[in-house]
């Protein structure tokens, strides 16, 4: 399975896709005259999606079904995929893009009456009671007293994932390696060592590496390795195969990509396709209908 892609670069995200929608921020959904703090909704998000830099006045969890969601936060790359979403605070800028046919969710909160803060951006677990009571809430016939009954288990059973480090890359930051960092998410299989990009930079490795350090935490090589997880995780949610994958993110061998996914992720690549595909089946033929299938992005 092979794809053409445009050559144009998205800033701090991946390479952008031919027939990429270029969206600014939506309007947020309306509030009724409940005295409930949540409002939830989702959408089919038909091509690849990209959404501008922007902010919201209310706390946000997206969170999506048969792809990837991607979002950039200042110096940090997100990549959140079937079984965890994204919390993102009030007035915090961010960027972001859905993969195309993926079922795009999301959830409002408003911060005068959620009973807890998460202060920066989080990977929050989104298991199968939470992502029930918020489909729940997106219902537009529910008693207020009914709405208020969920929104309390949702406060309960909210909880930040435990891949909280797996599904956050940091970008460096550091005028002396972004080209680095640059090249590689235009292209995660530039297979260049650190010697050469020394050479190209007329610096040396010693000062590369402890600039990988400083910025990420990471060596340049674990740096390297957890951005091509991060492409990998997008790609195998799209549907490219283990080998496909392999060859596009630059390694020479198909089994030195499944143990560097696994020493990320703690599961191999075939699983984690296996149950992005049951997870794209589920889109396709959704159980519930379309409820809200009308709202557009």
């Amino acid at each position: 399975m092979v794809r053409s892609q445009s050559p144009e670069v998205s800033p701090g995200l991946w390479r952008r896709e031919a027939g990429t929608v270029m969206r600014r921020a939506g309007a947020l959904p309306e509030r009724g005259p409940s005295s409930g703090a949540v409002v939830a909704e989702f959408r089919i998000v038909t091509a690849p999606t990209e959404w501008a830099q922007h902010a919201h006045r209310l706390h946000e969890l997206v969170w999506v079904r048969g792809g990837t969601l991607t979002s950039r936060v200042g110096d940090r790359v997100f990549t959140v995929f079937e079984g965890h979403g994204l919390w993102m605070p009030a007035g915090v800028v961010h960027a972001g893009r859905a993969t195309e046919g993926a079922r795009f969710h999301s959830a409002f909160f408003a911060p005068d009456r959620t009973p807890f803060a998460f202060g920066e951006p989080k990977a929050i677990a989104m298991t199968p009671l939470l992502v029930s009571l918020l489909t729940h809430l997106s219902r537009t016939d529910l008693t207020e007293d009914a709405r208020l009954r969920a929104e309390a288990v949702v406060f309960d059973v909210i909880e930040p994932s435990e891949h909280q480090l797996q599904l956050a890359l940091r970008l460096p930051g550091d005028p002396r390696i972004d080209a680095i960092a640059e090249a590689l998410l235009d292209d995660p299989a530039d297979g260049r060592s650190l010697e050469e990009w020394a050479r190209h930079l007329s610096t040396s490795d010693r000062t590369i590496t402890r600039a990988f350090r400083r910025s990420t935490g990471l060596s340049f090589a674990q740096w390297r390795q957890m951005l091509r997880v991060h492409r990998a995780l997008m790609l195998l949610s799209d549907g490219f195969d283990v080998m496909s994958v392999s060859e596009q993110l630059g390694y020479a061998q198909p089994s030195s990509f499944i143990a560097a996914f696994r020493r990320v992720m703690g599961t191999t690549p075939g699983a984690f396709s296996g149950s992005s595909e049951a997870a794209r089946r589920d889109v396709r033929n959704p159980v519930s209908g379309g409820e809200n299938a009308g709202l557009s992005a």
